[in-house]
């Protein structure tokens, strides 16, 4: 019975190895890459994040110049919604490496919404369904 007890030992050092408390909850559980690798990673989704922002207005703005947004709505929908996913992705990333205080509404607020990824998982869920793509190729089939 002795020989368990020291087997087990005391719980909350399993838990407090990797990471303190206080970052577990400001990171919400989620695996970060250590020091200047996740900073680094980091600064890489924000500059994809801002390509792709950058390229998909450019589209839709070459779209919407054109006319061919009234004939290609799918399409333009996609990129509508990818342009968004992009610049929800940048923002979220740059208040990660910002380390925002969050307390009070607004910190409440701001862990619901952009530090959760609730923001850039709504367009990002809109523009990789299923359907979208084969529901692109009829439509553009069709024309």
């Amino acid at each position: 019975m002795a020989e368990q007890s020291r087997a087990v030992g005391d719980p909350t050092k399993v838990f407090t190895t990797s990471l303190d408390v206080t970052q577990r909850a400001a990171t919400g559980n989620s695996v970060m890459l250590p020091g200047a690798a996740g900073f680094y990673f980091q600064s890489m989704v924000i500059v994809i994040g801002i390509a792709g922002t950058a390229t998909n207005a450019l589209i839709v703005y070459a779209m919407v110049a054109s006319g061919e947004h009234k004939t290609h709505v799918l399409i333009c929908n996609q990129n509508v919604l990818d342009l968004v996913s992009c610049f929800c992705l940048a923002v979220n990333y740059s208040t990660k490496i910002a380390d925002i205080r969050l307390t009070g509404t607004a910190g409440y607020w701001l862990c619901m919404m952009i530090l959760s990824e609730n923001v850039f998982w709504c367009p990002a869920g809109g523009s990789l369904t299923l359907l979208s793509l084969p529901l692109i190729a009829v439509e553009h089939w069709a024309c």
